[in-house]
């Protein structure tokens, strides 16, 4: 049973926000403002799970965190996509021209860059979460700084929206993986998509062979991301996430991919939905 969790990110960080939508709001999390500290935590077995966001509908795939979940050996037992709706907020009483600074996480920044241009008197500076910079504003009292956060973290932090729902793209989603230090532990006949690893040889066809081997096993490819392998420079590692109607589809692509000399790891075998 999952009672702890650990996020990227404070309380009303998205994370955060994950972490009560799939389980359920009795999860305890534990709060990292880094990547790295989350994965730290679940290996050093300070929790029983952990969150971490791989895409974004407007921003693309978040890479580093494919490489941690590879490097460290960790499972993906499940995902989970919200709806991303970016507001910006600061302490009460103050109106946006009053605001000389804006604190965000990049991927948000990026993410409501156009907003941002009715407004050049506003500077945009990087941080390392979009929550953080709520909690950091109530603590501190910070008058003139904004934060873009979650309707969560503003409500936790007593802050006021001055603007609702500025990303540049209203339907913005983030796709989250849901990460163990095991595999899952859901029924075969339950699974229906997995995540796995493999690299190709430098010649041509490779990768296409392999895409036809999922195609004839009737497995459907939802992504495709390559990675550098740093040992050998200009050599690619790809990630790829298949679903398929029975896991025995999948168990023969498998098989046949490894047949073909290819080394295959997978990543994660898990059913959309909750734990």
């Amino acid at each position: 049973m999952i009672k702890t969790v650990a996020i990227q990110g404070v309380k009303g960080s998205f994370h955060h926000i994950v972490s009560q939508e799939f389980f359920n709001k009795s999860v305890e999390a534990i709060e990292c403002l880094t990547f790295d500290r989350v994965v730290e935590a679940l290996i050093n077995l300070e929790c029983d799970a952990a969150i971490m966001a791989l895409e974004n509908s407007i921003a693309g795939s978040i890479i580093p965190n494919y490489a941690l979940i590879d490097n460290y050996n960790l499972h993906i037992v499940g995902e989970h996509y919200i709806d991303i709706q970016h507001n910006l907020m600061v302490l009460p009483g103050q109106n946006i021209q009053d605001i000389e600074e804006v604190y965000s996480h990049p991927m948000a920044l990026l993410q409501c860059k156009n907003f941002f241009k009715t407004y050049p008197h506003i500077k945009l500076v990087e941080d390392k979460d979009t929550a953080e910079v709520a909690q950091r504003i109530n603590k501190m009292q910070l008058k003139g700084v904004g934060a873009i956060a979650s309707t969560m973290a503003a409500n936790i932090f007593e802050l006021e929206i001055l603007a609702h729902s500025i990303q540049t793209i209203k339907h913005n989603e983030t796709r989250f993986a849901i990460v163990k230090r095991t595999n899952s532990e859901v029924p075969e006949n339950e699974i229906n998509k997995a995540s796995i690893k493999f690299e190709t040889d430098h010649k041509r066809g490779s990768l296409a062979t392999i895409l036809n081997v999922m195609s004839d096993c009737k497995l459907n490819l939802t992504k495709i991301q390559s990675l550098p392998i740093v040992e050998t420079p200009w050599k690619y590692a790809f990630f790829v996430d298949v679903t398929f109607k029975t896991y025995m589809d999948f168990k023969k692509a498998k098989s046949v991919i490894e047949i073909m000399g290819h080394n295959l790891k997978v990543l994660g075998e898990y059913k959309n939905g909750k734990l």
